[in-house]
């Protein structure tokens, strides 16, 4: 396994796993226990939104998990406020933080209202997609087979990429980054020429945080889902 990229909502890496077991750790995610927004008890609303939407935009809002929720939790988070203007999901006070503060919940006009109550409980992506931590997408790496005329804008462009050479051609590593993969299209497609593309067994996996979780959390916790539906299994075969 090796990290070709790492950000704080995002990580890239390169592993030579199986399609099948890199697929079953993607769909996982929506196995993780997570916290958000169920229920909303709304007193008022003078804004243009009906309830329904509101209390469906309140949901969406990713909350951070802390290690003191219970499976059985329930937080409650009050908003209340008369302010002309926009209404940011940072408004909401309660047991639980938000993970963005500026994300729109609706508007207000002087003289309008917005008052609610809002219930949040542990549930799983498999419920609802407002339970889901993040996302997971893979591929395979490639090497990239171009014509030695290229070799002075590539070196120019991408001075961080690794060229190799051989006879009249040039090989690249894509190294797990799709601005590489434009670059060089782009490249090919202005003079009109092919590029070979050579596809490995690695693949390359980006697992990405909503931030209710670490990045590296989601990719822990798919594992550990993917392990207990695998021990149930277990447990039904050996029964029979």
């Amino acid at each position: 396994m090796e990290i070709i990229e790492k950000k704080d909502n995002q990580i890239v890496f390169k592993a030579e796993i199986e399609d099948s077991l890199a697929n079953a750790i993607r769909r996982h995610i929506s196995e993780i226990p997570i916290f958000a927004v169920d229920t909303l008890e709304i007193h008022k609303n003078d804004s243009s939104l009906y309830d329904e939407t509101v209390a469906h935009r309140v949901g969406l809002i990713p909350l951070k998990m802390e290690k003191t929720f219970t499976d059985k939790a329930e937080i409650k988070l009050k908003l209340s406020t008369e302010k002309e203007g926009m209404v940011y999901s940072g408004e909401l006070k309660g047991g639980a933080d938000v993970v963005f503060g500026k994300i729109p919940i609706t508007a207000l006009n002087k003289g309008q209202e917005l008052e609610f109550v809002a219930t949040a409980k542990i549930g799983k992506g498999s419920e609802h997609s407002k339970f889901i931590p993040g996302l997971m997408f893979y591929r395979n790496a490639a090497e990239i087979i171009l014509d030695k005329e290229f070799l002075p804008e590539i070196k120019k462009i991408l001075p961080e990429i690794e060229i190799k050479e051989k006879g009249d051609k040039i090989i690249l590593n894509d190294l797990g980054k799709t601005e590489i993969v434009d670059v060089i299209e782009g490249l090919v497609y202005e003079r009109s020429k092919e590029a070979e593309v050579k596809r490995k067994d690695e693949l390359i996996i980006t697992v990405e945080s909503f931030g209710q979780l670490e990045v590296k959390d989601v990719f822990k916790k798919s594992i550990e889902a993917l392990e207990r539906d695998l021990k149930e299994i277990t447990k039904v075969v050996d029964k029979i």
